[in-house]
């Protein structure tokens, strides 16, 4: 881990990433692809492209989850700084483009904000307009995969550490995975401090559906977009025009699928190694699980958070949960 201080911007930044695709990402991407069936990591779609096209995902208008989630913040913000109380440490988990935070900063007020994103440089950027717009918050950023078992940066000071993890993020997980994931968080968070959670909730499939094709085609270059990672990073012989975005609600498991469906019979190498599609074979992407209120609280239960309070926009479309280590 390497850790500098960019005076100018006022942004303390750690590195807990190379600065190229390490071993343990390729491996973990290999061994995707090698599987039946062939998967990858929703992490893989968050180069600095993959980023941006997201955050023009957010805005589409079958999107509901953050403008839903946006109102929610908005309108609770007194209520949810009365909760956390004052002179706070905010971290936030995959913190992007910082938008959403903001919608809390000054209500909570907090002594210091740290974000945690895989993205370097959309992290330094967001992080370093978020230092400008608020002199009075002391920012950190630290790029690290969150998805898997983190430790607070070094030397970084941390009283009253509140975890912010917004997007219904906790939705890419399996619940077994994020019942592992929260797990983590309490065993990184010290007894009395608190996790702030959006959560997507079940609701009718239509709305599901188009939230994840949208007519623009912006989840679908999102997705597709993985393939351009692989070519720029991970040594991979592809073309991506060969492949189709794919996104389904499946309601037995109760989640969104993606993923990205050979055209036609084809073999890409990735890391020198070569992997064989099928026509109609699909490399699944990510999944979005949906929970109702009282699943997601007893999964947080089973990983020793207890839920103080939750709140839900009136269509019940998404939820925004306050869990107590």
């Amino acid at each position: 881990m390497t850790m500098m201080s960019n005076t100018a911007t006022a942004v303390h930044f750690y590195d807990q990433q190379p600065p190229v695709a390490s071993m343990s990402l390729r491996d973990e991407l290999l061994q995707g692809l090698r599987s039946t069936p062939k998967t990858a990591s929703p992490k893989f779609f968050y180069d600095l492209r993959g980023s941006e096209l997201f955050d023009q995902i957010c805005v589409q208008p079958e999107y509901y989850p953050t403008r839903t989630e946006e109102a929610i913040l908005r309108d609770a913000a007194d209520d949810i700084a009365n909760v956390v109380g004052r002179d706070a440490t905010l971290i936030e988990l995959g913190s992007g483009a910082s938008r959403k935070v903001r919608l809390l900063l000054e209500a909570v007020r907090p002594t210091r904000y740290l974000g945690i994103d895989i993205s370097r440089d959309f992290l330094l950027d967001s992080t370093r307009r978020l230092a400008a717009d608020y002199p009075w918050l002391e920012v950190h950023a630290a790029c690290a995969d969150f998805s898997r078992r983190m430790t607070m940066p070094e030397g970084m000071a941390c009283d009253h550490p509140v975890a912010f993890f917004p997007g219904s993020s906790i939705g890419n997980f399996t619940p077994q995975e994020a019942e592992s994931f929260l797990q983590g968080l309490h065993s990184l968070l010290p007894a009395g401090s608190g996790l702030l959670v959006g959560v997507d909730l079940v609701k009718d499939n239509t709305i599901i559906n188009a939230a994840y094709n949208d007519v623009a085609g912006v989840t679908a270059a999102f997705n597709l977009n993985l393939l351009e990672r692989l070519r720029s990073e991970f040594e991979a012989d592809l073309d991506p025009k060969r492949f189709s975005h794919l996104a389904f609600y499946n309601e037995a498991q109760s989640r969104i699928e993606m993923h990205l469906v050979s055209d036609i019979i084809q073999e890409i190498e990735v890391a020198g190694e070569v992997f064989r599609f099928e026509a109609g074979e699909t490399l699944h992407t990510e999944n979005s699980y949906k929970y109702t209120i009282e699943g997601f609280q007893a999964l947080a239960g089973r990983a020793g958070f207890q839920a103080r309070a939750e709140w839900v926009d009136d269509a019940a479309l998404f939820s925004v949960h306050y869990l107590e280590r």
